[in-house]
C-alpha cells in the first residue's frame, strides 16, 4: 500500500499511543481505514481489535454531529446552531457565578484530551472562570503513582525508561496488570523478555491471559498488594540480599523503611495475602538474583484506599536491591488512559499548573501568571480531587463544564455520581458521542475526534507524540480549542485562546520551561522528525530523555527517598453480610467507560456486555450456572449480570469489568474511598454478596 495518501497518527485509546496511519476513503460508510505503521517504534506496526476498528466511531452513523440544548417545554435535547449552543453555555456559566460566586463553576476534564486541550481547559477554568474547581478523570488513572513516584524519586514520569528496555532486563514484576487485555501491543515486550532468558513474575488475584505468562504467579486477595509487598521486602533484608551500597550512596531513609517492612514477617503476609511463603521465597530469589530488574504497577496496587504507599512499598523494594536509578532497572507505572501523562502535566488537575508546576508553588504561579499575562493573586489556589469535585455537584458546585469523560459509567459509586449530576442547576458537555453523561446534559456540543484534529499526546513512557489531522470533519462539528475559543469571547476574552493547536502547544512551551515536565524544546517538527520526544526536553538544540536517574533523582540532593510504610486493611473489608470480595477491571475489547467502543459493531461482537467472573466453588455454593443471572450487591448498590464461572479466580473474589452503563454498572458498587495522598478512589476492592438475580 502507497504511503502517499496516508497520514501518520496514533490510535485514539490506550496509553501505548500506537502508531498508524490514516487512508482517508472515497466511499463507504467509514470515511478512513487504518493501514499500519511498522517504523513507529513502540508497537512497530502490530494493532488490537480497538485500534483497527478506531474509524468506525468516525461514522456519522454513531457520534455527534450538531449541537444539543434541552427544551424547556418538552425537556427533550433538540437540534440548534452554534451560535446558540455557545450562548446557552456562557448564559448558564455566568448566571452561576453571578448567582452563586466562582467556584460554584466547576470544570471537569478527560485523560484522552490532547496537551493542547488539556491546557487550555486548565486556563479556561482560571482564568475566564476564575473557579479553583477543575480535575479530570485521570485523577482515577493513575494518582497513586505518581504520588509515591514524587515521595520517592522528585518527579512522575510514567516509566522512565522506554518501552524497549523491559526485554532486556533480568527479571519483570508485573503488579496488578492484564497486558494481554488493557494493552495487547504491549505484551510483546514480555514474550522478548523471556525469550531473552528473563523471568517474569505476575502479581494478580486473577490467572489472566497475562498471568499465563509468567514464570511465577503470585495470586493475593484484591487490596492486600501492600502487605506482599513488604514481606518481599522483610524477606530481601532476612535474606541478607540489600544493595547496601547503592542504599548508602544514593538513598535516604533506609532505617524507617527498613523497620516498617521487618513488622510483617512471612507467615503474617501468608495470612494477610493468601500467597504461600514458599512463593514468597521464590519471588524475592527470582528478582534479586537477577542482575537488572524492574516492578511495573498498574491499577491493580494503585485504585486503593492505601494505593500510594502501596506503590511505595513496590518502590522500596527496587531501592533496596539496587534496582533503581541503574540501566535497565527502575520502578514503572503502565498509565492507562491516552494522555493520562501529558493530562495532568498542563493543568487540568487540581493542584497544578502547566508543566507539571505545583498550584500552591508562588515561584509556579508567578512564572504561568507571566505567560498568560495575569497578576499571579488573580490564579485560584488547589480545588477538590475528581470524586470529591463530583460528590459536590448541586451542593456546592451548581454548573459543571464536561469535556471528554463518562463519570455515569466510570465514576465509583456511580449511581450517587449520577444523582449528584442530576441535581445540577446546568451541565454542559463537550463530547465525540451521546455518553450516559452527555445525555444528562442542558447542552451538548458535537467535537472532533482525533482523526479530525491535529495535537499532541504524551504517551506511558513520556514521550510526545503528535497526531496529524487526516480528515475534515462533518460540517457540524467544531474542536475543543474552537468550543474554548468561543466561550471565553462570549465571556469576555477576545484573545489568549486560540483555536490553533500548534499556537497553542507553543504557548504551553512557554509554560512548562523550567517546570518538571519541561516541554520547551519541543516542537511539532521534532516530534516528526524523531519518531517522538521525550521530556523533559528543555532546549531545542539538545536531545529529550528517554532514560531518568541515571546520575541523580530529582530531589533537592539527588537522592531517592524510601518512604516508612505498614500494611493496613481497606476501607471496607468482607463480613458475614458482605462476605466476597468485589474487583473490577477491563476487556480486550472495550475501552473505559465503553462510550465509544460500544458503537463499534466488531467490538460488541467479541464482548457485548457485562458479565460476572466467579470460582466453581462459589457458584456451587450459590447454585449458580454458567451465563445466569447474578445480583452482586454492596453497601452502594445492586449490579446484575450473566455468571462467567472459571477457576483462574479466587474462591473469595469476584471480577466484573466496568463498561457498561445500566443494570450491570459495575461501579453501582465500588467503593470511592479515597486515598489520603493522591485522592485515588477504592475501585479495586469492595465487599459484595452474591445472590441468584430471581431471588
Amino acid at each position: 500500500m502507497s504511503e502517499v495518501t496516508t497520514v501518520p497518527t496514533h490510535c485514539p485509546y490506550c496509553a501505548l499511543q500506537c502508531g498508524m496511519r490514516l487512508r482517508p476513503t472515497a466511499a463507504g460508510e467509514l470515511p478512513a481505514e487504518v493501514v499500519e505503521r511498522p517504523d513507529f517504534p513502540v508497537n512497530r506496526g502490530v494493532l488490537c481489535g480497538k485500534g483497527r476498528t478506531a474509524p468506525a466511531v468516525l461514522s456519522s452513523r454513531v457520534r455527534l454531529t450538531e449541537p444539543l440544548v434541552r427544551c424547556p417545554d418538552t425537556g427533550a435535547l433538540e437540534p440548534a446552531t452554534w451560535e446558540e449552543a455557545l450562548a446557552a453555555v456562557a448564559e448558564g456559566l455566568s448566571r452561576t457565578r453571578a448567582g452563586h460566586g466562582a467556584d460554584a463553576v466547576g470544570v471537569f476534564g478527560g485523560g484522552g484530551l490532547t496537551n493542547e486541550k488539556a491546557y487550555a481547559l486548565g486556563k479556561f477554568a482560571r482564568l475566564v472562570l476564575g473557579t479553583s474547581q477543575i480535575d479530570y478523570n485521570g485523577r482515577f488513572c493513575m494518582s497513586s503513582a505518581a504520588a509515591a513516584h514524587q515521595r520517592a524519586f522528585g518527579l512522575d514520569r510514567g516509566l522512565p525508561f522506554p518501552l524497549e528496555d523491559i526485554p532486556k532486563t533480568g527479571c519483570v514484576i508485573l503488579v496488578g496488570s492484564n497486558l494481554a487485555e488493557t494493552m495487547p501491543p504491549a505484551l510483546r515486550y514480555l514474550t522478548e523478555l523471556k525469550a531473552n532468558g528473563g523471568r517474569l513474575i505476575v502479581v494478580d488475584p486473577r490467572r489472566t491471559r497475562t498471568a499465563e505468562q509468567a514464570d511465577l504467579h503470585l495470586a493475593p486477595r484484591p487490596g492486600t498488594d501492600l502487605a506482599l509487598a513488604l514481606g518481599m521486602l522483610h524477606l530481601v533484608v532476612a535474606e541478607g540480599r540489600v544493595d547496601e551500597e547503592f542504599v548508602a550512596a544514593r538513598t535516604e531513609g533506609w532505617a524507617d523503611a527498613r523497620a516498617g517492612a521487618m513488622s510483617h514477617w512471612p507467615e503474617q503476609v501468608e495470612r494477610i495475602t493468601g500467597v504461600p511463603v514458599p512463593e514468597l521465597r521464590a519471588a524475592v530469589g527470582m528478582f534479586t538474583e537477577a542482575e537488572t530488574g524492574m516492578v511495573l504497577t498498574a491499577r491493580g496496587p494503585e485504585q486503593q484506599s492505601k494505593g500510594t504507599d502501596t506503590v511505595g512499598a513496590w518502590i522500596n523494594l527496587c531501592l533496596a536491591t539496587g534496582k533503581a536509578g541503574r540501566p535497565l532497572s527502575g520502578y514503572g507505572c503502565l498509565t492507562g488512559q491516552g494522555n493520562g501523562q501529558g493530562g495532568r502535566e498542563h493543568g487540568q488537575k487540581a493542584d497544578q499548573l502547566p508543566g507539571y508546576r505545583k498550584l500552591d508553588d508562588p515561584a509556579a504561579r508567578e512564572h504561568v501568571a507571566g505567560v498568560w499575562g495575569v497578576a499571579p493573586e488573580s490564579l485560584p489556589g488547589p480545588g477538590r480531587s475528581a470524586y470529591e469535585l463530583l460528590d459536590a455537584l448541586g451542593r456546592d458546585v451548581k454548573a459543571l463544564l464536561l469535556m471528554g469523560s463518562n463519570p455515569v459509567v466510570s465514576a465509583p459509586r456511580a449511581a450517587h455520581v449520577e444523582e449528584r449530576i442530576r441535581a445540577l442547576d446546568f451541565l454542559a458537555v463537550a463530547d465525540v458521542v451521546l455518553s450516559e453523561t452527555a445525555a444528562l446534559a442542558d447542552v451538548v456540543l458535537p467535537v472532533t475526534q482525533w482523526a479530525e484534529e491535529t495535537g499532541t499526546t504524551t504517551n506511558l513512557e513520556g514521550r510526545v507524540l503528535l497526531r496529524r489531522r487526516a480528515l475534515t470533519p462533518p460540517p457540524g462539528v467544531r474542536s475543543d480549542l474552537e468550543v474554548l475559543h468561543g466561550l471565553a469571547a462570549l465571556l469576555g476574552w477576545e484573545k489568549g485562546f486560540p483555536a490553533d493547536p500548534e499556537e497553542v502547544f507553543g504557548e504551553l512551551r512557554r509554560a512548562s520551561a523550567g517546570g518538571p515536565a519541561d516541554y520547551a524544546g519541543i516542537s511539532y517538527r521534532r516530534i516528526e522528525e524523531e519518531q517522538g520526544v521525550f521530556w523533559p526536553c528543555p532546549d531545542e538544540s539538545g536531545g529529550g530523555t528517554p532514560r531518568l536517574f541515571l546520575d541523580r533523582f530529582a530531589t533537592p540532593d539527588g537522592r531517592a527517598r524510601f518512604v516508612p510504610v505498614v500494611h493496613r486493611a481497606a476501607a471496607e473489608e468482607t463480613d458475614a453480610e458482605y462476605p466476597v470480595v468485589l474487583t473490577t477491571g477491563r476487556v480486550v475489547a472495550q475501552y473505559q467507560s465503553g462510550a465509544q467502543t460500544r458503537r463499534v459493531d466488531e467490538l460488541n461482537a467479541a464482548a457485548p456486555g457485562p458479565f460476572v467472573e466467579l470460582h466453581p466453588r462459589l457458584a456451587e455454593r450459590l447454585g449458580v450456572a454458567e451465563g445466569e443471572a447474578v445480583a452482586v450487591v454492596s453497601r452502594r448498590g445492586r449490579a446484575v449480570a450473566p455468571a462467567r464461572i472459571t477457576a483462574a479466580i479466587r474462591p473469595d473474589t469476584v471480577f466484573m469489568p466496568f463498561h457498561w452503563p445500566g443494570e450491570g454498572r459495575a461501579n453501582t458498587l465500588t467503593n470511592p474511598a479515597l486515598d489520603p495522598v493522591s485522592k485515588m478512589p477504592e475501585f479495586k476492592v469492595c465487599a459484595v454478596r452474591l445472590e441468584r438475580a430471581a431471588s
